[in-house]
């Protein structure tokens, strides 16, 4: 039996990086609304990704996010502390109130 034919036509397993292989994994079991799956499932079949990946970089995605509104925040408040001018005390008060309470 010739495995010529066969060793040419097999596909070779290509790490893109995606997924760096040091990082440990853990089984984390997550629940959420019906809407919220199916999204998921359909960004991850537009992009041709598991939904697993999918969830990972939507995670990844806002982590990033959340420290970044983080650091704007502790931008605003030094900002804050070493203004002078009343008006601008109060205008970048109000931008921090909108900040931790919303608009």
């Amino acid at each position: 039996m010739s495995f010529g034919n066969y060793a040419s036509a097999r596909t070779k397993l290509v790490h893109n990086g995606a997924m760096r292989t040091s990082d440990k994994v853990t089984r984390q079991s997550v629940s959420m609304p019906t809407k919220v799956a199916t999204q998921v499932r359909t960004m991850a079949r537009t992009r041709r990704l598991s939904t697993n990946r999918m969830l990972v970089e939507l995670i990844e995605n806002g982590i990033e996010g959340e420290k970044r509104k983080q650091q704007q925040f502790f931008d605003l408040a030094e900002r804050f502390r070493s203004a002078t001018d009343p008006e601008e005390v109060k205008n970048l008060g109000d931008q921090m109130g909108k900040m931790v309470f919303g608009s």
